[in-house]
């Protein structure tokens, strides 16, 4: 069915995926909106979302409002039958919400009311969830909290990664655009309204939450911690006073008897720590001020130095 002038508003590679299907199935963007340049690396060199990158390179056009509710008339100008929007970054105005006639949907990955912010696939993953949905959902005034149209349930192993979530769940959200847009366009789907009682918030991963605490969290509890981190921002421990980020890691649930923290040695390509109820394997860290490295190249540098000290 006819959409007529669709905007799509978003940013990140997972974004891209779902413009892409936008796309190849046939509907006409007018415009996509996604959140300005942002400077990287050491030389703050400004790079474009891979949803700017794409629009550009199919002859789309761009908008990237610092403050979107200040610059609502960018958009309302395009005169949008309607939107949809996946990880934007920004709130969405009443003044926009209100505007298509075919209404703004927006693709969430999560199993709505459960997880409603910017982080419900990294929350996920931290609180050892085994399973998740993406949504094609309402976007209403209320963050997250609009009813629901279609869900594609999807399995969180007990070894992935936030990252590896994110690719997994690719698939799902454009499915949603195959088989699912067209159905709500013609009425045939009725929104489901979520249950208020369930609601969890899944906001922006904070700083400090970055941090693992070997003294504090069960073997269990801190590996999904930091798989929920990787491979951005990375979860880190603290040791002699420098930050030791971990980037690739896995556990094995065991009676230990040093103290939780303790760096054990390396074995078989890992470093060995003692955790609450069993031994974290870091296959791959990055050191404070160095670039991120396998175990044994660590172990061969200044891993060695390090047996038998404590993370705080």
């Amino acid at each position: 069915m006819d959409a007529g002038n669709v905007i799509f508003f978003g940013t990140t590679d997972f974004s891209a995926a779902v413009l892409e299907t936008l796309v190849q199935e046939g509907y006409h963007i007018g415009a996509v909106v996604t959140q300005p340049d942002k400077p990287v690396g050491r030389k703050h060199k400004l790079e474009a979302s891979e949803v700017k990158q794409y629009a550009l390179a199919h002859g789309i056009p761009v908008l990237q409002p610092v403050r979107l509710t200040q610059e609502a008339d960018s958009v309302l100008s395009l005169h949008p039958d309607l939107i949809i929007s996946c990880a934007y970054g920004q709130l969405i105005p009443v003044s926009i919400l209100e505007a298509p006639k075919y209404g703004c949907l927006n693709i969430h990955p999560s199993k709505l009311p459960r997880y409603r912010g910017g982080a419900p696939i990294q929350r996920a993953v931290m609180n050892g969830d085994t399973e998740t949905e993406v949504c094609l959902m309402e976007i209403a005034a209320g963050m997250d909290s609009g009813v629901v149209y279609a869900r594609i349930p999807a399995e969180i192993g007990p070894d992935e990664t936030s990252s590896e979530l994110f690719e997994q769940l690719k698939e799902p959200a454009c499915e949603l655009i195959r088989s699912y847009l067209p159905r709500y366009l013609s009425g045939e789907l009725k929104g489901e309204v979520q249950d208020e009682a369930g609601v969890v918030l899944a906001p922006n991963i904070r700083r400090e939450e970055e941090q693992v605490f070997f003294q504090k969290e069960p073997i269990r509890n801190l590996y999904n911690h930091l798989r929920g981190l990787m491979d951005t921002p990375l979860g880190y421990g603290m040791i002699d006073g420098k930050r030791i980020k971990i980037a690739r890691a896995r556990i094995e649930e065991t009676q230990v008897d040093e103290v939780p923290g303790t760096i054990l040695g390396f074995a078989d390509h890992a470093m060995r720590v003692a955790g609450i109820g069993g031994v974290l394997l870091v296959y791959e860290l990055q050191m404070e001020g160095k670039s991120r490295m396998d175990a044994d190249a660590f172990r061969n540098g200044s891993g060695r130095q390090l047996i038998g000290k404590v993370f705080d």
